[in-house]
């Protein structure tokens, strides 16, 4: 019977990070095969069995597997897990984006926190619309809203812009059902519900980090604001007209009650259903409501209600394209995502998950700083936030949860991780400069690259003052 040495399994870890690093950098190989490739690497290299065989694992455990199994385990039990939920999301947020839903929101926040907190309504319109959209087509759709606020207000179109490009980032990048963190709890095995409530509460503090960025640094070095040719004018001491704000043209757009409905009620149903099942409420009446409450179901429902209430908007045909077009943008991060699922069964079928929660346990360092300084590390290497959070999930998970550690933690540090330091590997980056009209490089670093940055270190204080408690 053959054995799996921890050492060795180790270091194919080391050389497949150095592989998957250098094919997504310097090759044309995408990112989900790279992931594939890496953890046949990882396998081979380590020992694991190349058929189907029993093996003595590196946690000294008798084991059976092979590469193989564990590559198509580890991609069908995450995807089975979250595959779902994200086809659902991805397809209401496109029925946001096409009924002018999104718009609504964003007005609805306007008139809410009042005269002069158009930096608040912008962020927290990103906030909550980022949920179900990916934040770069979210900031295309709204960007607009930005400009005519900075138009007829005569604030900095940058202070403003920055504020909806950071709150939706921030959902973007914690807060499920967006498909990277949702990726995450699947690899984890964490409870989406209830990392739902703990992310959105994470979010906050970061989210009003940014505003203050954008409200009392970014405001006064780039005052730049359209003009009635809608040229940026740079440096504009014209005075703000706050009542402007509130005159904009919505004829067209759906309520707020028809546009927010489809997003609260999973969140409601999702909510009621943590709380239920943290207080042992699950026999009689309460079975049915918990049932709705399971994210693939609560979703659903949600879905269900924007198609019945917002896509009686839209023509039939219409109303099917943008849901599949939706489908169609959600397809790479399904792969991607179950390809890290698979990295990560690998470490976990060959005993190194254990192996090196044994090591770690005997040193000094937090466990939880692991999965955060990965997720950094990818991040600034190649860009991607998602490939970065997925990628030190799929290796840290098997630590984390062998070594006893709360999944939540791993979580959170591997979505923390995943904001750092945008720049020019980051498609987002040319989104929102572009956008905005900074074409300096230096403006362009100052602009989103700070902001993204300050997101990522009050979420680096949160991971470690979460650690003191979990």
């Amino acid at each position: 019977m053959n054995a799996v040495s921890g050492n060795q399994m180790l270091i194919g870890l080391l050389i497949g990070i150095a592989v998957l690093i250098f094919l997504v950098l310097k090759t044309k190989v995408q990112a989900f095969l790279a992931l594939i490739l890496t953890t046949v690497l990882v396998g081979i290299i380590g020992g694991m069995p190349l058929l189907n065989a029993k093996f003595i694992g590196a946690d000294a455990v008798e084991r059976t597997g092979s590469v193989i199994n564990s590559v198509t385990g580890g991609f069908g039990g995450t995807l089975g897990s979250i595959g779902i939920i994200i086809g659902f999301g991805v397809m209401m947020g496109q029925l946001f984006e096409a009924t002018g839903a999104a718009r609504r929101m964003a007005y609805t926040f306007l008139r809410f926190f009042g005269k002069g907190r158009e930096e608040e309504a912008l962020a927290f319109t990103g906030f909550l619309v980022s949920i179900p959209i990916f934040c770069d087509s979210g900031f295309v759709v709204l960007a607009p809203i930005a400009r005519a606020l900075s138009k007829v207000t005569k604030k900095s179109l940058i202070a403003l812009g920055v504020s909806l490009a950071a709150g939706l980032v921030i959902t973007h990048s914690l807060v499920p059902p967006t498909p990277g963190p949702l990726g995450v709890c699947g690899i984890f095995g964490v409870d989406v519900g209830t990392y739902i409530l703990i992310s959105i509460g994470l979010a906050l503090p970061m989210t009003i980090g940014c505003i203050c960025y954008a409200r009392y640094s970014l405001a006064k070095k780039f005052n730049w604001v359209p003009d009635e040719n809608d040229n940026l004018v740079k440096d504009s001491s014209q005075k703000p007209d706050y009542d402007a704000a509130f005159n904009m043209d919505m004829s067209g757009t759906p309520g707020a009650m028809e546009s927010f409905m489809p997003l609260i009620l999973p969140i409601i149903l999702i909510l009621i259903n943590t709380v239920a099942s943290a207080f042992k409420m699950t026999t009689g009446f309460m079975q049915p409501i918990i049932f709705l409450g399971q994210p693939i179901v609560a979703v659903g429902l949600g879905l269900i209600v924007a198609i019945f209430t917002l896509g009686q908007r839209l023509d039939r045909s219409t109303a099917l394209s943008e849901m599949e077009k939706g489908m169609a943008s959600a397809g790479i991060i399904l792969l991607v995502t179950g390809g890290g699922g698979a990295l990560g069964r690998i470490i976990q079928d060959s005993g190194l998950g254990t192996f090196m929660a044994n090591k770690l346990s005997q040193t000094s360092i937090p466990l939880v700083v692991l999965p955060l300084v990965i997720s950094t590390a990818m991040r600034f290497i190649q860009g991607s936030g998602t490939v970065a959070m997925v990628t030190a999930a799929s290796i840290t998970a098997p630590i984390l949860n062998n070594a006893g550690a709360n999944p939540i933690l791993g979580v959170v540090a591997c979505c923390v991780g995943s904001l750092f330091f945008s720049y020019f590997n980051d498609s987002y980056f040319w989104v929102v400069n572009r956008t905005l009209g900074a074409g300096e490089a230096k403006d362009q670093i100052r602009i989103w690259s700070v902001t993204s940055t300050i997101a990522w270190a009050i979420g680096v204080v949160e991971v470690l003052a979460l650690s003191y408690f979990f």
